[in-house]
This record gives C-alpha cells, structure tokens and sequence, in this order.
C-alpha cells in the first residue's frame, strides 16, 4: 500500500509580513527625518555669524571664532583675525596705517599687537570660563565674555567683532550688549545636542545591560543551572567591555562625572555583584550533584 503523500507546508501570508515591515519603513523613515532634522539644525547654528561692536566705515573688524573648548582646563581657543577697514586700513584691508593694538577682556589671557604696514595674521587667543564644572559631564554649562577695544597710532577706533563657533562639542549662546566703541559678547556654552543625546544613550545602554545581566542571574540561579560558562563568560565581558564604552565619550569627562554616578558605576556594581552570586550559586549546585552521584 503506497504512503499517503506529504501534505503541503503552509505558506506564511504575504499581509502577515507587511504588518511587520510596513511599520519598520515607517519607524525608519521617522528616525531618519527626525535625525536630519536635528543635523540641519545644530549646522545651521554652528554657522551662525553673530555681530557686535560698531558699524561705522572707518572700523577695525574683528572675526573671532571658538576653534576648542577645553573644559577640564577651564578655557576655550579663540582664533582671531583682525581687518582695518576704511581710511584705518592699506592694501584692501591687510594692514593697518599705524600700529593697532587690540585690548581685550580680562577673561582674555593676553592683548594683541600688530605693527604699522604689516601684513595681518591670524593668532589664537586663550579665554578664561567661570560659572561652571566639567564634573557635570554632560549637563555642564559655562560662561564667559569677549571684549575687544582697537587703539591705532594711540588712538581709540571702533571696532566691529564678527563671532561664530566651530567646537562640534560645545553649543554657545551669544548675548550681545549695545556698545558703540567697543566690541563686546557674553557667552554661555553648553553640551552640543548630538553630544548630549550620545551620553544620554550612553546611560540608558548601560543600564540595559547591566539588567540583561541581572536578569540571566536571576534565571541560572532560580533553575539551579549549576556553573554555566557560556553565560559567566558573558557576563565578565560585559563587565570589561563597559568599562572600555565608557571611555569611548566624547569630551574625555573625568572619572566621577554625573554620567558615573547616574549609570556607570552602578551598572558595573549590579554586573559584578550579579557574577559573583552567579559562581557562587553555581558552585554549591555543582557540589550538590557531585555528592548525589556520589551516594
């Protein structure tokens, strides 16, 4: 008697993967307008030029940009680049027709000195930043102020600042107050947006899996699984590998930053502790079987 034929395997239907694939299009699509979004945003406010100071024609410019941020030191790099414009300037601007002298703030390091007839270059300025700590990584604020007041031939002359930032980590906000001689801004620099949702990320990852961790502790210990080294493997991985992401914020925040105290230490806390209760829980079972075989 011939075998009865094979039923036929049945087929997944086609809206069943749609339901799954459709909403994943659309979670994707989401996500990748929002982050555009957000990208155009944080561009368009990294190109931002903002103005300060004089406006007459006979001025010196002055176009001063945030090239780094250096928290831990307290003060940021300002790269300068000066113009005389009008009858206080030569050669379209590049040189000055008396010696210029540029005063700053006092939060400014240093003064600036350019020679009568020389060709101007730009140079680097190192401001002082107040008001703030590195150990609220990565909520920390700070602020400061730039002040420029021009003397050529020993005389005051207007000067116009021209300020933009181009620190991909820091956002800064600029309060420009009315002054007529004088070229002069407050600041406050923040976390740029892309840094901050990183650290963010950072936090929450860590606190996933330090509860993956405890979750598979909790089960090996519950079903007495005895000493799975698969799973102990995993968990000292990730009890070294968290260590190694956390070096990888950006900004290089010192040890004990917010970011520490609200996920780091406590998720390595919870691996650790979780690997340790895992051996040993896998120990005593291990001994228990031996002892059952051997009675």
């Amino acid at each position: 008697m011939a075998p009865p034929p094979h039923s036929p395997r049945p087929r997944r239907s086609g809206p069943s993967i749609l339901l799954v694939l459709v909403p994943l299009a659309v979670l994707i699509l989401v996500a990748v307008s929002v982050g555009s979004w957000l990208q155009y945003t944080e561009r368009q406010a990294k190109d931002t030029v903002h103005t300060a100071g004089s406006r007459a024609a006979d001025r010196v410019d002055v176009e001063a940009a945030v090239q780094s941020v250096d928290a831990a030191a307290g003060e940021l790099v300002l790269r300068v680049r000066v113009g005389p414009r009008g009858a206080l300037g030569e050669e379209g601007g590049a040189a000055p027709v008396a010696d210029l002298s540029l005063q700053t703030s006092v939060a400014t390091l240093s003064d600036l000195e350019f020679e009568a007839h020389e060709r101007l270059a730009p140079k680097d300025l190192r401001v002082a930043m107040a008001g703030g700590s590195i150990s609220d990584y990565p909520f920390d604020t700070y602020d400061t102020d730039v002040e420029f007041r021009a003397v050529l031939g020993g005389k005051p002359v207007p000067v116009r600042m021209l300020f933009s930032n181009a620190d991909p980590l820091f956002s800064v906000s600029v309060t420009p107050p009315p002054s007529d001689q004088e070229a002069v801004v407050a600041l406050k620099l923040s976390r740029s947006g892309s840094l901050l949702a990183f650290a963010v990320f950072m936090m929450v990852a860590m606190w996933a899996l330090a509860s993956s961790v405890l979750l598979g502790a909790w089960y090996l210990t519950t079903r007495r699984q005895g000493l799975v080294w698969p799973a102990l493997a995993w968990m000292a991985a990730t009890l070294f590998a968290l260590a190694a992401f956390r070096n990888t914020a950006p900004g290089t925040p010192p040890i004990g930053c917010v970011m520490d105290w609200f996920a780091f230490f406590w998720a390595e806390a919870v691996i650790a502790l979780c690997l340790i209760v895992v051996v040993t829980f896998g120990i005593r079972t291990a001994l228990r079987a031996a002892d059952t075989q051997l009675a």
